[in-house]
């Protein structure tokens, strides 16, 4: 079965705010946001984030919010050929059906012709998540030591980028 996929319109704030949490609070080491942070956070900071960014959400079949993924595209003339995947996050109980894979597609096929190059940032022991954007054509290109501290447990993470050409 083909995921549904659609870009979030600033009306799925309530859905994306829950599986944001959710995976904030699941997964901490995956975000560098933190879940205490987002949870303070007013529904119109999520409407706004949704409004700001290009960001997709996959559905399951009984029309639930099943994964996101963001593409940021920085506002500043010297950085703004390189875009930022962000957000990525499936529940559980959607993973090993293709959504992942298919949200990543997704912001790819957006961001082709609006920027040069995606980055991104992952756990290293998120070897999943490695293996899904490896075969989407990410390379590693960095990795920073102690990028994350999260109840005094220092955290590394793993840059990777994909470049594509402009489209003129």
């Amino acid at each position: 079965m083909i995921p549904s996929i659609r870009r979030l319109t600033p009306a799925d704030a309530p859905a994306f705010r829950d599986i944001r949490l959710e995976g904030l609070q699941r997964h901490p080491e995956s975000f560098g946001a933190a879940y205490d942070d987002e949870r303070a956070q007013a529904l119109d900071w999520f409407r706004a984030r949704i409004a700001d960014h290009a960001v997709f959400g996959g559905y399951s079949s009984d029309g639930a919010l099943a994964g996101v993924a963001g593409l940021l595209v920085p506002p500043g003339e010297k950085v703004r050929h390189k875009g930022i995947l962000w957000g990525m996050y499936v529940r559980e109980s959607a993973r090993g059906a293709g959504l992942a894979a298919a949200l990543v597609d997704t912001v790819l096929a957006h961001a082709r012709g609006i920027v040069d190059e995606i980055k991104l940032e992952v756990a290293p022991d998120n070897l999943a998540a490695i293996r899904l954007y490896r075969a989407a054509g990410f390379v590693e290109y960095a990795r920073e030591p102690r990028a994350l501290k999260i109840d005094g447990a220092y955290h590394d993470s793993v840059f990777m980028t994909l470049v594509f050409g402009r489209a003129s």
